[in-house]
């Protein structure tokens, strides 16, 4: 396996506007990376250059020690698992898996030992004679991972690989793929708009918008510290609730912020360059409002839909001057359309935002508390 290493790494077409700009990222021997964000963000377009299937317009990549800049795909070392699968329609599974060895000359009884370790790993080895036809959609995923298996690559690169899947077999592959990477200790590049595969998966999730890296980081740093605006709605199922307020006091371990609706809150953050009187946004995670408390932060409004989910409700309030807060809450606390409730947040659940989007630092956010407690 090998570290990756990107140095303002840029992509325009044509001398245009650039499609992927000064991006550096550092990914260590054995990382699983996840590369999130909206279509068109860029995310497929890095995975392209990171294989060698796009050109590189400025700035360098190197795979282990070596600048692959102008390499092609065949020696960097490198394995690719599709979205599409793109298995021949002709060659058995055993075939498939065994093209890429042949081609590249490696010996028939290596080739052979080769397939049969991948295909025991995968559990397809009762499946080698098959046509891809015969398969599943998770079991054709299954050999396109067994095929990079094979090759033994330096980086093992994925394009939303499970997204032509249904919901179970997207989890059973999802489980098998972040087993596989134990097994092999291998260095993973996984691109996906799903946030789940992203939070389950990741070792480092990248977060990507407009051609730019937001930000980098655990899973629960993005999660807890998202440094702007962007990384706090993106990352987080279901969406982070946003407030319009401005500060009115600055403590040593807090903010005081009046609310567009006129209440006044307490956030613990710091205020960094922030002064009293300018305008924030305040973000506050559905999972970190508890129901029918008095405690910390109170809102009151009207449960206008409740969507059950069996473990969990998600509960759509309106508060009192108008504005929507998404809950959520315990599915097995009773709640219905109509229903007056009043809801809480300790100071420590907020996330604060300046007029640039970026996070001011919060002080205390291993203290939040679910609204399951």
């Amino acid at each position: 396996m090998a570290n990756v290493s990107v140095r303002q790494l840029t992509k325009s077409y044509d001398g245009k506007q650039n499609v992927l700009a000064d991006l550096n990222l550092d990914i260590k021997d054995g990382e699983f990376v996840v590369l999130v964000g909206p279509s068109g963000c860029g995310k497929s377009t890095l995975l392209r250059m990171l294989c060698g299937l796009e050109s590189i317009t400025s700035g360098e990549l190197s795979i282990g020690d070596q600048v692959v800049n102008h390499l092609p795909p065949a020696e960097r070392g490198i394995a690719m698992v599709f979205q599409s699968y793109a298995l021949y329609p002709h060659m058995s599974v055993y075939k498939n898996m065994a093209f890429g060895l042949k081609i590249a000359g490696a010996d028939k009884a290596a080739i052979d030992q080769r397939i049969r370790h991948a295909a025991g790993i995968l559990k397809i080895d009762h499946l080698l004679d098959r046509l891809p036809r015969e398969l599943s959609g998770g079991q054709r995923q299954r050999v396109a991972i067994g095929r990079a298996i094979v090759r033994k690559p330096k980086l093992f690169l994925f394009d939303e690989p499970l997204s032509n899947l249904d919901a179970a077999l997207r989890v059973q592959t999802r489980l098998e793929i972040a087993k596989l990477h134990k097994q092999l200790e291998a260095t993973i590049v996984y691109v996906t708009h799903d946030q789940v595969e992203a939070m389950t998966l990741g070792d480092k999730i990248v977060v990507m918008n407009d051609g730019y890296i937001q930000q980098a980081g655990s899973p629960l740093e993005l999660y807890q510290r998202p440094q702007n605006l962007f990384v706090a709605t993106f990352i987080g199922s279901p969406k982070m609730n946003l407030f319009n307020g401005a500060i009115t006091a600055i403590e040593t371990d807090h903010l005081k912020i009046r609310l567009s609706s006129g209440q006044e809150i307490r956030a613990d953050v710091a205020a960094g360059t922030a002064k009293a009187g300018a305008a924030v946004t305040i973000g506050l995670r559905p999972e970190h409002i508890l129901e029918n408390a008095h405690s910390g932060e109170v809102f009151s409004g009207k449960v206008s839909i409740v969507e059950h989910l069996g473990e969990a409700n998600f509960i759509y309030v309106t508060l009192q001057d108008g504005q929507d807060l998404l809950v959520r809450g315990d599915g097995n606390n009773p709640v219905h359309i109509g229903d007056t409730v009043t809801l809480s947040a300790p100071s420590s659940a907020f996330h604060v935002f300046d007029a640039k989007g970026l996070a001011l630092a919060r002080l205390k956010p291993g203290n939040m508390i679910s609204s399951k407690q």
